[in-house]
This record gives structure tokens, C-alpha cells and sequence, in this order.
């Protein structure tokens, strides 16, 4: 749920998306962090035909992202994926950062690789210098730096230079910070109200 009661939506990919999804995604704030670019429309007309098909092969599972209005606003991914896991890649439009549409897509994508999918692990590389990204993964309740709990992985990622940060979400993990946020929010609705104490003067 986004800032306002509006629920994100998400889809699997279609062409007929790539018009919207291409326009958001040349944007100078948004292509620099984009995995498979594209230079033109039809490039990425043929790279989301690429990807559908790679998800047909179980390579990859791709998601277009689609605000409360039906819009295509960004892509939510996990790439590479071998033995249960696999490495998140998202991106989202200009015109809707800081709204809340990442982390509720995150949300939803999560609870579809967990629970249907049958996912076990999501791994996050983020460059060691991007430090706002660093600080936002280790915010999270369910993530967790996985440098040397994952040293082959690790070691994968930065097989040239050490560049990356690996951060892993785990199952399990993920089922008790939704076992824990039910419960608080249980919690909060069962406490019974009562009016405060006024002081009256004698």
C-alpha cells in the first residue's frame, strides 16, 4: 500500500508496455541503473520480447511494475536465477520517486518469489560507494550483509575488483518480519480505547 491508501500492481511483461516503460526508462536519473539497456524503442521492444522468453527458459522472472492508474511506471526483476535464488534488479520512473511505489513493489514481489514461486534466497549487489543504498539495505529488518556468510557469491560478483556489497533475503526471514508486522498491527487494533483523564477543579 503507497502514501494515500493506493495499492502497486504487478504484471508479467508485454510488449505492449514498452512505449510507457521506454520513455521512463531514457530518463538521464533512471538509465544509468538500468541492467539491459536499450537505445531505442525497438531495441527495447526486442530486449522485453528476450526477457519473456528467458522466463519461459526459468531464467529470470520479470514484473512490470503498474500504478493504482493501470500505468506501466518501472520493471522489478530477479536475475540470474540458479538453485532457488537469484539477484534483484529494479527500476522505477522519475515521476515517481520518493512515492512509496519501490518498497510496495518490493513488498509484493517478494511475497510472489517466497510464497508461489517457490524462491529461497534474493541476493542485492550495491556498488560500496553508493552509501544511501547501503544505509536503506541494512534498514531492513529481513536483510542481511552476506559478504562472509556467502563468500563464494561474493567472490562471484567481484571477481575482477572488489566493487560490490552483497546483501541477501532469506524465506524464512521474510515470513517472521510478516508473522511480526501482523501481530503489531493485531496488537494496535485490539487495544481498547479509552478517553484521557481530565482534572477537574474541586
Amino acid at each position: 500500500m503507497l502514501k494515500g491508501g493506493f495499492f502497486v500492481i504487478l504484471k508479467r511483461r508485454d510488449v505492449a508496455d514498452s512505449h510507457a516503460l521506454f520513455e521512463l526508462m531514457v530518463d538521464p536519473a533512471v538509465f544509468p541503473y538500468v541492467r539491459h539497456k536499450a537505445s531505442s524503442y525497438d531495441e527495447f521492444a526486442f530486449l522485453t520480447k528476450q526477457t519473456i522468453e528467458a522466463e519461459e527458459r526459468g531464467e529470470l522472472i520479470s514484473r512490470t511494475i503498474v500504478d493504482e492508474w493501470g500505468e506501466p511506471i518501472g520493471t522489478i526483476n530477479l536475475f540470474d536465477v540458479h538453485d532457488h535464488s537469484g539477484f534483484l534488479g529494479t527500476w522505477i520512473g522519475k515521476p515517481y520517486f520518493g512515492k512509496g511505489y519501490n518498497q510496495a513493489a518490493k513488498d509484493a514481489f517478494f511475497s510472489e518469489l517466497f510464497f508461489q514461486l517457490e524462491i529461497q534466497t534474493v541476493f542485492m549487489r550495491i556498488r560500496k560507494e553508493n552509501i544511501r543504498s547501503i544505509k536503506a539495505a541494512t534498514k531492513l529488518p529481513y536483510c542481511t550483509l552476506a559478504n562472509e556468510i556467502r563468500p563464494d557469491v561474493y567472490q562471484q560478483i567481484n571477481k575482477d575488483q572488489e566493487v560490490y556489497d552483497l546483501f541477501q533475503i532469506e524465506k524464512d526471514q521474510y515470513h517472521l518480519h510478516l508473522m511480526r508486522q501482523e501481530l503489531e498491527q493485531s496488537q494496535t487494533f485490539s487495544q481498547p480505547y479509552s478517553q484521557p483523564f481530565e482534572a477537574k477543579e474541586a
